[in-house]
């Protein structure tokens, strides 16, 4: 039984991947997204906070905190692929600025596409990594959705508005299958962790990239910065686990330092996006609903 789960698990984890990015995709306005991204400010400041703050901080925290070999892994590869699927839905909480958000979404995923697989190599001690096995599943599973949903949205916007319902409740169900799958085949070793030092350092990773993304905007208005911070916070977990799957010999502790990130980024991100929605314009004092 564990076994067939085992086997089932894999093109679950593909389907909610591909189905999350192509509804990200069908999200995007790239007319506005492409105008976001003519500012240098902008593309300088993900480009800082995401592969270069982002990374060190994860590599600071493993040197300050007792993490196992796998654990260090996990956190560092998390370090590497800002931006979860729902980060739309929080910024929109957070009243954010949605043109940034879409600029930031296709930014930091062909960012995390070129990246990932340079940057994980000499951060993880230890791992065999093929840079190409990584790039590969990452611009199948990752980047080429989200551009053929961007696409059909911006030549086809009539055909996006009825694809995305239904791309989006795909991804929703195999998201739910996913997490199912993951508590019943490592729900044991979930448990084992939250006796570790793992949770803590997320928690401290996440907190610290958005705050500082948050508090040093460099000229970024504040529904900007919120949109910035928001992205740092959340994680894509859908290129984590494409990259992860690439990696040919994991350690572990590794897949469930990965999985972990799903929960302790969300809850992050609801509160920051509270916080944030109280000093926006036009707020009234009280946090988004």
């Amino acid at each position: 039984m564990i076994e067939w789960l085992q086997q089932l698990f894999n093109p679950v984890v593909v389907v909610f991947t591909i189905a999350n990015l192509a509804a990200m995709g069908l999200e995007l306005n790239l007319r506005d997204t492409l105008r976001t991204l003519r500012s240098a400010r902008a593309i300088g400041l993900i480009l800082l906070w995401g592969w270069v703050v982002g990374p060190a901080m994860a590599w600071l925290i493993t040197g300050l905190i007792p993490l196992t070999e796998g654990h260090a892994a996990g956190l560092l590869l998390i370090s590497l692929a800002p931006t979860a699927p729902f980060f739309p839905l929080m910024v929109r909480r957070a009243r954010g600025d949605m043109s940034f958000a879409g600029a930031f979404m296709l930014l930091t995923t062909i960012g995390t596409v070129l990246f990932l697989p340079l940057l994980a190599p000499p951060l993880i001690e230890g791992l065999t990594l093929d840079a190409w096995s990584l790039a590969k599943p990452l611009l199948l599973m990752v980047l080429v959705p989200m551009l053929i949903g961007g696409a059909i949205r911006a030549f086809a916007p009539r055909a996006a508005a009825r694809l995305f319902p239904l791309v989006k409740k795909i991804g929703g169900i195999f998201l739910v299958l996913a997490l199912v799958l993951t508590l019943v085949l490592y729900g044991r070793d979930m448990l084992d962790a939250v006796g570790s030092f793992a949770p803590g350092a997320q928690v401290l990773f996440l907190v610290a990239i958005t705050a500082i993304s948050y508090r040093i905007g460099f000229g970024l208005n504040q529904q900007q910065r919120s949109s910035m911070a928001l992205g740092m916070c959340t994680r894509n977990i859908a290129a984590v686990f494409a990259a992860y799957f690439g990696i040919t010999n994991p350690p572990p502790g590794l897949f469930v330092m990965v999985v972990l990130v799903v929960p302790l980024a969300a809850i992050v991100a609801v509160a920051a996006a509270r916080l944030f929605a109280r000093s926006a314009p036009g707020a009234v004092g009280v946090a988004a609903t």
